[in-house]
Protein backbone atom coordinates (compact mmCIF):
# COMPACT_ATOMS: atom_id res chain seq x y z
CA UNK A 1 0.00 0.00 0.00
CA UNK A 2 2.88 2.36 0.75
CA UNK A 3 4.47 1.51 -2.58
CA UNK A 4 1.38 2.65 -4.50
CA UNK A 5 0.39 5.56 -2.25
CA UNK A 6 2.10 8.18 -4.49
CA UNK A 7 0.46 6.77 -7.65
CA UNK A 8 -2.71 8.36 -9.06
CA UNK A 9 -5.65 6.34 -10.33
CA UNK A 10 -4.87 7.03 -13.98
CA UNK A 11 -1.46 5.37 -13.71
CA UNK A 12 -2.87 2.55 -11.57
CA UNK A 13 -5.29 1.67 -14.38
CA UNK A 14 -2.85 2.22 -17.25
CA UNK A 15 -1.49 -0.53 -19.49
CA UNK A 16 2.06 0.84 -19.32
CA UNK A 17 3.48 -1.96 -21.47
CA UNK A 18 2.05 -5.10 -23.12
CA UNK A 19 4.48 -7.19 -21.05
CA UNK A 20 3.25 -5.78 -17.72
CA UNK A 21 -0.09 -5.83 -15.93
CA UNK A 22 -1.85 -2.64 -14.85
CA UNK A 23 -0.74 -1.83 -11.31
CA UNK A 24 -4.30 -2.13 -10.02
CA UNK A 25 -4.47 -5.67 -11.42
CA UNK A 26 -1.34 -6.59 -9.46
CA UNK A 27 -2.86 -5.07 -6.34
CA UNK A 28 -6.08 -7.06 -6.54
CA UNK A 29 -4.20 -10.19 -7.67
CA UNK A 30 -2.21 -10.08 -4.41
CA UNK A 31 -5.51 -10.12 -2.53
CA UNK A 32 -6.93 -12.90 -4.69
CA UNK A 33 -3.84 -15.08 -4.17
CA UNK A 34 -4.03 -14.55 -0.40
CA UNK A 35 -7.73 -15.36 -0.44
CA UNK A 36 -7.14 -18.49 -2.53
CA UNK A 37 -4.40 -19.96 -0.32
CA UNK A 38 -5.39 -18.74 3.15
CA UNK A 39 -8.96 -17.55 3.45
CA UNK A 40 -10.64 -20.03 1.16
CA UNK A 41 -8.87 -22.87 2.91
CA UNK A 42 -10.82 -21.83 6.00
CA UNK A 43 -14.18 -22.36 4.34
CA UNK A 44 -14.62 -18.93 2.74
CA UNK A 45 -15.92 -18.65 -0.82
CA UNK A 46 -14.37 -16.64 -3.66
CA UNK A 47 -16.07 -13.49 -4.83
CA UNK A 48 -17.87 -14.22 -8.09
CA UNK A 49 -15.73 -13.86 -11.19
CA UNK A 50 -12.44 -13.21 -9.43
CA UNK A 51 -10.98 -16.61 -10.27
CA UNK A 52 -11.17 -15.70 -13.94
CA UNK A 53 -10.01 -12.09 -13.58
CA UNK A 54 -7.03 -12.60 -11.31
CA UNK A 55 -5.66 -16.03 -12.15
CA UNK A 56 -2.40 -15.12 -13.89
CA UNK A 57 -2.71 -18.02 -16.33
CA UNK A 58 -6.15 -17.17 -17.71
CA UNK A 59 -5.35 -13.87 -19.41
CA UNK A 60 -2.19 -12.46 -20.96
CA UNK A 61 -0.81 -9.31 -19.36
CA UNK A 62 -1.53 -7.26 -22.48
CA UNK A 63 -5.28 -7.88 -22.24
CA UNK A 64 -5.80 -7.37 -18.51
CA UNK A 65 -6.61 -3.67 -18.79
CA UNK A 66 -9.56 -4.55 -21.05
CA UNK A 67 -11.08 -6.89 -18.46
CA UNK A 68 -13.70 -5.74 -15.92
CA UNK A 69 -11.07 -5.52 -13.18
CA UNK A 70 -11.61 -3.69 -9.92
CA UNK A 71 -11.12 0.06 -9.83
CA UNK A 72 -8.41 1.36 -7.46
CA UNK A 73 -10.73 2.09 -4.53
CA UNK A 74 -12.47 -1.26 -5.00
CA UNK A 75 -9.15 -3.11 -5.20
CA UNK A 76 -7.93 -1.52 -1.96
CA UNK A 77 -11.19 -2.39 -0.22
CA UNK A 78 -10.99 -5.98 -1.49
CA UNK A 79 -7.40 -6.33 -0.31
CA UNK A 80 -8.30 -4.93 3.10
CA UNK A 81 -11.25 -7.32 3.45
CA UNK A 82 -9.11 -10.32 2.49
CA UNK A 83 -6.35 -9.27 4.88
CA UNK A 84 -8.79 -9.03 7.80
CA UNK A 85 -10.03 -12.55 7.11
CA UNK A 86 -6.48 -13.85 6.65
CA UNK A 87 -5.41 -12.41 10.00
CA UNK A 88 -8.30 -14.22 11.67
CA UNK A 89 -7.07 -17.46 10.09
CA UNK A 90 -3.57 -16.74 11.36
CA UNK A 91 -4.85 -16.46 14.91
CA UNK A 92 -5.11 -20.25 14.85
CA UNK A 93 -2.13 -22.56 14.73
CA UNK A 94 -1.03 -22.84 11.07
CA UNK A 95 -1.93 -26.20 9.60
CA UNK A 96 0.50 -25.83 6.72
CA UNK A 97 3.17 -23.25 7.42
CA UNK A 98 4.52 -23.38 3.87
CA UNK A 99 1.32 -21.87 2.49
CA UNK A 100 1.72 -18.79 4.67
CA UNK A 101 5.30 -18.33 3.52
CA UNK A 102 4.16 -18.84 -0.09
CA UNK A 103 1.69 -15.96 0.24
CA UNK A 104 4.31 -13.68 1.82
CA UNK A 105 6.86 -14.37 -0.92
CA UNK A 106 4.25 -13.93 -3.64
CA UNK A 107 3.42 -10.45 -2.38
CA UNK A 108 7.09 -9.50 -2.09
CA UNK A 109 7.77 -10.62 -5.66
CA UNK A 110 4.84 -8.58 -6.96
CA UNK A 111 6.22 -5.51 -5.22
CA UNK A 112 9.34 -5.82 -7.37
CA UNK A 113 7.16 -6.33 -10.46
CA UNK A 114 5.25 -3.16 -9.58
CA UNK A 115 8.52 -1.24 -9.36
CA UNK A 116 9.39 -2.50 -12.84
CA UNK A 117 6.06 -1.15 -14.11
CA UNK A 118 6.59 2.19 -12.38
CA UNK A 119 10.04 2.47 -13.98
CA UNK A 120 8.63 1.58 -17.40
CA UNK A 121 5.92 4.23 -17.09
CA UNK A 122 8.37 7.13 -17.15
CA UNK A 123 6.10 8.97 -14.71
CA UNK A 124 7.90 10.72 -11.82
CA UNK A 125 7.91 8.51 -8.74
CA UNK A 126 9.86 8.87 -5.46
CA UNK A 127 12.96 6.92 -6.40
CA UNK A 128 14.45 4.64 -3.74
CA UNK A 129 17.57 6.17 -2.23
CA UNK A 130 20.85 4.90 -3.65
CA UNK A 131 24.34 4.97 -2.19
CA UNK A 132 27.20 6.99 -3.62
CA UNK A 133 29.61 4.17 -4.40
CA UNK A 134 32.55 6.34 -5.45
CA UNK A 135 34.82 5.18 -8.28
CA UNK A 136 34.00 1.98 -10.14
CA UNK A 137 35.99 -1.08 -8.98
CA UNK A 138 38.47 -2.68 -11.34
CA UNK A 139 37.53 -6.14 -12.67
CA UNK A 140 38.88 -8.83 -10.35
CA UNK A 141 38.62 -12.59 -10.75
CA UNK A 142 38.10 -15.12 -7.99
CA UNK A 143 39.24 -18.70 -8.57
CA UNK A 144 36.65 -21.30 -7.62
CA UNK A 145 38.37 -24.69 -7.24
CA UNK A 146 37.17 -27.83 -8.96
CA UNK A 147 35.09 -30.31 -7.03
CA UNK A 148 31.59 -31.34 -6.02
CA UNK A 149 29.07 -29.16 -4.21
CA UNK A 150 25.38 -29.38 -3.37
CA UNK A 151 23.16 -27.46 -5.80
CA UNK A 152 19.69 -26.53 -4.60
CA UNK A 153 18.03 -27.33 -1.31
CA UNK A 154 15.65 -29.74 0.42
CA UNK A 155 14.14 -26.96 2.50
CA UNK A 156 10.35 -27.06 2.49
CA UNK A 157 9.71 -24.05 4.70
CA UNK A 158 10.56 -21.28 2.17
CA UNK A 159 12.06 -22.77 -0.99
CA UNK A 160 10.02 -23.08 -4.17
CA UNK A 161 9.68 -26.39 -5.99
CA UNK A 162 12.25 -25.42 -8.64
CA UNK A 163 14.93 -25.04 -5.94
CA UNK A 164 14.49 -28.68 -4.93
CA UNK A 165 15.76 -31.32 -4.53
CA UNK A 166 19.34 -30.75 -3.42
CA UNK A 167 21.76 -32.75 -5.53
CA UNK A 168 25.51 -33.00 -5.91
CA UNK A 169 27.13 -31.39 -8.96
CA UNK A 170 30.82 -31.81 -9.78
CA UNK A 171 32.28 -28.75 -11.52
CA UNK A 172 35.69 -28.08 -13.02
CA UNK A 173 37.61 -25.08 -11.72
CA UNK A 174 36.47 -21.68 -13.04
CA UNK A 175 36.89 -18.00 -12.41
CA UNK A 176 34.12 -15.57 -11.54
CA UNK A 177 34.43 -11.81 -11.26
CA UNK A 178 34.09 -10.39 -7.78
CA UNK A 179 31.76 -7.59 -8.94
CA UNK A 180 28.97 -7.38 -11.52
CA UNK A 181 29.76 -5.41 -14.67
CA UNK A 182 29.50 -1.70 -13.80
CA UNK A 183 27.99 1.16 -15.76
CA UNK A 184 31.48 2.49 -16.40
CA UNK A 185 32.65 -0.78 -17.90
CA UNK A 186 29.52 -1.11 -19.99
CA UNK A 187 30.03 2.39 -21.42
CA UNK A 188 33.43 1.15 -22.64
CA UNK A 189 31.66 -1.73 -24.40
CA UNK A 190 29.30 0.78 -26.05
CA UNK A 191 32.14 3.19 -26.97
CA UNK A 192 34.13 0.32 -28.49
CA UNK A 193 31.29 -0.37 -30.89
CA UNK A 194 29.96 -3.35 -28.96
CA UNK A 195 26.44 -2.96 -30.31
CA UNK A 196 27.74 -2.92 -33.91
CA UNK A 197 30.31 -5.70 -33.79
CA UNK A 198 28.85 -8.99 -34.99
CA UNK A 199 31.64 -10.99 -33.31
CA UNK A 200 30.20 -10.44 -29.84
CA UNK A 201 26.66 -11.57 -30.55
CA UNK A 202 25.00 -14.95 -30.85
CA UNK A 203 22.79 -15.56 -33.89
CA UNK A 204 19.66 -14.99 -31.81
CA UNK A 205 21.18 -11.95 -30.15
CA UNK A 206 22.19 -10.38 -33.48
CA UNK A 207 18.69 -10.96 -34.86
CA UNK A 208 17.18 -9.35 -31.75
CA UNK A 209 19.56 -6.41 -32.03
CA UNK A 210 18.62 -5.82 -35.66
CA UNK A 211 14.92 -6.05 -34.98
CA UNK A 212 14.91 -3.82 -31.89
CA UNK A 213 17.66 -1.39 -33.01
CA UNK A 214 19.08 -1.28 -29.50
CA UNK A 215 22.13 0.92 -28.93
CA UNK A 216 22.44 0.95 -25.13
CA UNK A 217 20.79 -0.50 -22.01
CA UNK A 218 17.16 0.38 -21.47
CA UNK A 219 16.62 3.90 -20.04
CA UNK A 220 20.07 5.17 -21.13
CA UNK A 221 20.19 8.46 -23.03
CA UNK A 222 23.11 10.37 -24.51
CA UNK A 223 23.78 13.71 -22.86
CA UNK A 224 26.12 16.55 -23.84
CA UNK A 225 28.69 15.39 -21.28
CA UNK A 226 28.13 11.66 -21.26
CA UNK A 227 25.48 9.05 -20.67
CA UNK A 228 22.37 9.76 -18.62
CA UNK A 229 19.70 7.39 -17.37
CA UNK A 230 16.02 7.85 -16.70
CA UNK A 231 15.19 6.47 -13.27
CA UNK A 232 11.57 6.60 -12.14
CA UNK A 233 10.84 9.53 -14.40
CA UNK A 234 13.92 11.55 -13.48
CA UNK A 235 16.90 12.05 -15.80
CA UNK A 236 20.23 11.79 -13.95
CA UNK A 237 23.92 11.23 -14.68
CA UNK A 238 24.84 7.57 -15.00
CA UNK A 239 26.54 6.42 -11.75
CA UNK A 240 29.79 4.80 -12.93
CA UNK A 241 30.25 2.37 -10.02
CA UNK A 242 26.73 0.92 -9.99
CA UNK A 243 26.13 -2.43 -11.67
CA UNK A 244 24.69 -1.98 -15.13
CA UNK A 245 21.01 -2.89 -15.12
CA UNK A 246 18.11 -3.32 -17.53
CA UNK A 247 20.12 -5.38 -20.00
CA UNK A 248 18.85 -8.44 -21.82
CA UNK A 249 20.44 -11.87 -21.83
CA UNK A 250 21.69 -11.09 -25.34
CA UNK A 251 23.44 -7.92 -24.13
CA UNK A 252 24.90 -9.84 -21.19
CA UNK A 253 26.31 -12.44 -23.61
CA UNK A 254 27.75 -9.73 -25.85
CA UNK A 255 29.54 -7.77 -23.12
CA UNK A 256 30.99 -11.04 -21.84
CA UNK A 257 32.34 -11.89 -25.31
CA UNK A 258 33.74 -8.36 -25.65
CA UNK A 259 35.60 -8.86 -22.35
CA UNK A 260 36.95 -12.23 -23.53
CA UNK A 261 34.81 -14.07 -21.00
CA UNK A 262 31.46 -15.83 -20.76
CA UNK A 263 28.34 -16.04 -18.64
CA UNK A 264 28.45 -18.41 -15.66
CA UNK A 265 26.17 -21.39 -15.49
CA UNK A 266 23.71 -21.23 -12.64
CA UNK A 267 25.55 -24.09 -10.92
CA UNK A 268 28.79 -22.10 -11.09
CA UNK A 269 27.00 -19.03 -9.79
CA UNK A 270 25.50 -20.86 -6.82
CA UNK A 271 28.75 -22.59 -5.90
CA UNK A 272 30.64 -19.28 -5.96
CA UNK A 273 27.92 -17.48 -3.98
CA UNK A 274 28.00 -19.78 -0.96
CA UNK A 275 28.36 -17.62 2.14
CA UNK A 276 29.18 -14.34 0.35
CA UNK A 277 27.27 -11.11 -0.26
CA UNK A 278 25.58 -10.68 -3.61
CA UNK A 279 25.24 -7.74 -5.96
CA UNK A 280 22.43 -5.28 -6.50
CA UNK A 281 21.06 -6.67 -9.75
CA UNK A 282 19.71 -9.96 -10.98
CA UNK A 283 22.50 -11.68 -12.88
CA UNK A 284 21.93 -13.53 -16.15
CA UNK A 285 23.40 -17.02 -16.40
CA UNK A 286 23.88 -19.20 -19.46
CA UNK A 287 21.49 -21.85 -18.11
CA UNK A 288 18.05 -22.57 -19.46
CA UNK A 289 15.27 -23.03 -16.92
CA UNK A 290 14.82 -26.75 -16.23
CA UNK A 291 13.72 -28.86 -13.30
CA UNK A 292 16.40 -30.44 -11.16
CA UNK A 293 16.74 -34.26 -11.20
CA UNK A 294 13.85 -35.61 -9.15
CA UNK A 295 11.79 -32.42 -9.48
CA UNK A 296 8.22 -32.56 -8.17
CA UNK A 297 5.74 -29.74 -8.79
CA UNK A 298 4.48 -28.18 -5.54
CA UNK A 299 2.07 -26.76 -4.56
CA UNK A 300 0.86 -26.14 -8.12
CA UNK A 301 2.44 -26.95 -11.53
CA UNK A 302 1.95 -23.45 -12.93
CA UNK A 303 4.56 -21.83 -10.71
CA UNK A 304 7.58 -23.47 -12.36
CA UNK A 305 6.91 -26.49 -14.52
CA UNK A 306 5.05 -24.74 -17.35
CA UNK A 307 8.12 -22.54 -17.95
CA UNK A 308 10.66 -25.36 -18.23
CA UNK A 309 12.49 -25.66 -21.53
CA UNK A 310 15.00 -23.76 -23.61
CA UNK A 311 12.89 -20.61 -24.01
CA UNK A 312 13.70 -19.00 -20.65
CA UNK A 313 17.09 -18.19 -19.12
CA UNK A 314 17.91 -18.31 -15.42
CA UNK A 315 18.90 -15.23 -13.42
CA UNK A 316 20.47 -15.51 -10.00
CA UNK A 317 21.05 -13.36 -6.93
CA UNK A 318 18.58 -10.54 -6.45
CA UNK A 319 18.29 -6.84 -7.13
CA UNK A 320 18.06 -3.75 -4.94
CA UNK A 321 14.27 -4.18 -5.28
CA UNK A 322 14.28 -7.81 -4.08
CA UNK A 323 13.35 -8.56 -0.49
CA UNK A 324 16.00 -10.58 1.42
CA UNK A 325 13.44 -13.34 2.01
CA UNK A 326 13.46 -13.96 -1.73
CA UNK A 327 17.15 -13.23 -2.44
CA UNK A 328 18.44 -16.51 -1.03
CA UNK A 329 21.35 -18.27 -2.64
CA UNK A 330 19.21 -21.11 -4.05
CA UNK A 331 16.45 -18.88 -5.50
CA UNK A 332 16.01 -19.20 -9.26
CA UNK A 333 14.57 -16.33 -11.27
CA UNK A 334 13.87 -16.73 -14.98
CA UNK A 335 12.76 -14.67 -17.95
CA UNK A 336 12.83 -14.52 -21.72
CA UNK A 337 16.27 -13.59 -23.11
CA UNK A 338 14.99 -10.37 -24.72
CA UNK A 339 13.49 -8.95 -21.51
CA UNK A 340 15.03 -5.73 -20.15
CA UNK A 341 12.38 -4.34 -17.80
CA UNK A 342 13.77 -6.46 -14.96
CA UNK A 343 16.55 -5.08 -12.78
CA UNK A 344 19.04 -7.31 -14.54
CA UNK A 345 22.80 -7.15 -14.98
CA UNK A 346 25.65 -9.62 -15.37
CA UNK A 347 28.73 -11.04 -13.67
CA UNK A 348 31.37 -12.53 -15.95
CA UNK A 349 33.01 -15.95 -15.74
CA UNK A 350 35.86 -17.73 -17.48
CA UNK A 351 37.48 -21.16 -17.53
CA UNK A 352 40.35 -21.64 -15.10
Amino acid sequence: MELLEPVDDELLMAQVSPIMSPLVWDLAHIGWFEELWLVRRDGEQSLEGFDDLYDAFRHERAERSSLPILQPAEARAYLEAVRRKALRVLEDEPRDAYVYRLVVQHELQHQETMLQTLQLSGVPYPAPQRDDLGPAPEPEDVLVPAGPFTLGTNDRSWAYDNERPAHVVDLPAFRLERFPVTNERFTEFVANGGYRDRRFWSDDGWAWLGAERVEAPLYWERGPEGWLRRRFGQLEPLPPAEPVQHISFFEAEAVAAWAGKRLPTEAEWEKAAQGVERGDVWEWTSSTFEGYPGFEAFPYPEYSEVFFGDEHRVLRGGSWATDPLVARVTFRNWDLPQRRQIFSGVRLASDA
